[in-house]
């Protein structure tokens, strides 16, 4: 039996969790819904109070003609509280639900339920797309006219080099300047968070290699760019992200240098150590890249903890930054002996939390996010592992043979069960809130375009129904709505081609349509996930929320998928026929339909 398609169901949102954020000493109701055809005749629910497993009767509280549902009454014991569900009697005999499917077998912990005594994520959040930005390459305003020598200009209709002597010094010229004029076209697109790549000034354009946190470079604007661009995007309700590196600065920054040359406290951020390749600690060996060390209690106050510290000082006005976004937070305050990146995170919550309670925080984290995402830290991550991953590698072109995000083989072509198994036990190690919080994406600056990987415009358009569909923030890589293709992170930072026709482009139209529809339904934004047909070439989800349920089809190739138990009664979008209880795709695409 499919452990996703068992019968029984329980997720954390509201259907099955009467709170989501309870105080410690409360009591929350769970629920656990099983089709009566199954013929269970007992449920347990399994949690665990200051580490030891506790039992606990579930009743059967209603039934219908289908299903019955099981409920039990869990008291709140510790900040982080763990749970599973054991189901006994009738066709399944005996098997534990937990947040990864239904196994006819004992199962470790790592997968279990959990809900966190930890203060809300902002709730707008949940409802909003996101839209990632590289600065030099969206829009130019043609204010910015001096260049400094260690950079490239470029034209902007030339493509980059991609990895060549030139990487990370190409400029292209976009400023903030240019981002402010483009709202109107992000905010037709659907986008209500205006995610930017680092702004602080630095010695390449990337500018993950900051000279200073002090100001916001000059060749984007200034500062004055930058409260321009807030002030307009907060007029349409959009909010604006930035991104901080709290692993590491560049090493023309002024901290960096006064360490060098000896200075007490500026010394103490960083490590040197003399049998070190470049005589101090840096991001995987990249010597432009010194690496902070969190033992400095200044360091946390001048970036962190401070009150004027610098995490603070950006979501303040007149700047008014709505939250940041964590350069490699994976790695920051670990190195060697030391694992500090959970205090940071913490440290930073509370930071931004005491800036506003609207402010987010989201952590870029490359592989599984599960253990850094305890609930109080990071809001959530960018989702590479449990989203990304296994959805591209579900739909990538047959004849793809790149090699993306240094693995050792180019990306695998899997099975729809086997994404939907990457899928929820990387989801798994998070709790429910932390996954509604995480950002799915199909690509961003660091990876190969999502057109490029999956070949053509129905596959992508496949990949945008999985994005649009599944839980989770979207956050869109500028350039995909329109097609852009690129391989690799730095060929992939393509500019915005803003004097092409871009209201003829078909793509562009299944991008507002489907992230308006994102934007418009609340169920799709924090409903419960359901799995109910997984093929090999199509997967069928539902999204529910309450009595309100929207159902959700994705095929990777010409296929058709029994639907005589999800009635269409009102088509939300489709490139999918209809025909009796059948959907046929005559190619990859998406369906959506209550």
């Amino acid at each position: 039996m499919n452990k996703h398609l068992s019968g029984v169901h329980h997720d954390g949102s509201a259907n099955f969790v009467s709170n989501d954020a309870p105080r410690i000493g409360e009591t929350i109701t769970l629920t656990l819904r099983t089709k009566k055809s199954l013929g269970v005749e007992r449920v347990t629910l399994r949690a665990v109070h200051d580490g030891e497993p506790v039992t606990i009767a579930a009743e059967k509280s209603e039934s219908t003609a289908t299903d019955d549902y099981w409920r039990a009454e869990l008291l709140i014991r510790n900040i982080r509280q763990h749970y599973r569900w054991l189901i006994i009697g009738g066709t399944l005999e005996y098997g534990w639900l937990n947040a990864a499917g239904f196994y006819h077998r004992d199962v470790t912990d790592a997968f279990d339920f959990a809900v966190t005594a930890y203060e809300r994520t902002p709730d707008w959040l949940h409802t909003s797309v996101a839209y990632q930005i590289f600065p030099d390459r969206f829009a130019t305003s043609g204010k910015i006219k001096e260049v400094p020598e260690y950079l490239v200009p470029r034209n902007w209709n030339d493509l980059p080099e991609g990895r060549s002597k030139n990487t990370g010094i190409e400029y292209f010229g976009g400023d903030l300047w240019g981002i402010a004029d483009k709202l109107d076209y992000l905010e037709k697109l659907g986008v209500n968070i205006v995610y930017m790549t680092p702004i602080f000034p630095a010695r390449t354009t990337h500018r993950y290699d900051a000279s200073s946190f002090d100001e916001i470079d000059p060749l984007l604007g200034g500062n004055d760019a930058l409260i321009h661009l807030v002030n307009e995007a907060h007029k349409r309700s959009m909010k604006v992200i930035g991104d901080i590196t709290l692993n590491h600065c560049g090493n023309s920054h002024e901290w960096f240098t006064e360490a060098q040359s000896g200075h007490p406290t500026y010394s103490q951020f960083f490590t040197f150590n003399p049998s070190l390749p470049h005589g101090y600690e840096c991001w995987l060996g990249h010597k432009h890249l010194p690496k902070f060390d969190y033992r400095s209690t200044e360091l946390r106050e001048l970036l962190i903890t401070g009150p004027h510290s610098i995490l603070r000082k950006w979501l303040r006005p007149p700047f008014s930054l709505d939250g940041w976004r964590v350069d490699v937070a994976n790695m920051s305050g670990r190195q060697a002996d030391i694992d500090l990146t959970h205090e940071i995170a913490r440290l930073a919550r509370v930071a931004i939390s005491e800036e506003g309670d609207d402010k987010i925080l989201i952590a870029e984290h490359f592989h599984d996010a599960g253990a850094d995402l305890p609930g109080d830290g990071w809001h959530g991550t960018m989702n590479y592992a449990a989203f990304l991953r296994p959805v591209l590698s579900w739909l990538v072109g047959k004849d793809f043979q790149e090699f993306t995000e240094n693995n050792p083989i180019p990306m695998p072509r899997t099975t729809a069960i086997e994404m939907v198994d990457a899928i929820e036990e990387f989801s798994a190690r998070m709790p429910w809130r932390s996954r509604l919080s995480s950002w799915t994406l199909l690509c961003s600056h660091d990876t190969a375009r999502v057109r490029s990987i999956v070949s053509d415009a129905p596959h992508q358009l496949a990949a945008l129904g999985l994005l649009v569909g599944l839980p989770g923030t979207p956050m869109v890589f500028m350039g995909d709505e329109i097609g852009a293709t690129g391989l690799l992170g730095e060929s992939a930072r393509t500019t915005m081609p803003w004097d092409s026709d871009l209201e003829s482009n078909e793509m562009l139209r299944h991008y507002r349509e489907l992230l308006q529809l994102r934007r418009e339904q609340k169920t799709l934004a924090t409903g419960g996930l359901e799995w109910l047909s997984i093929q090999d070439d199509a997967v069928l989800f539902e999204r529910r929320l309450d009595k309100e349920s929207i159902k959700i089809a994705v095929a990777r190739a010409k296929c058709e998928i029994d639907i005589s138990s999800h009635t269409v009664s009102e088509v939300l979008y489709g490139s999918a026929g209809v025909k009796q209880d059948t959907l046929i795709f005559e190619d990859a695409g998406v369906m959506m339909w209550r």
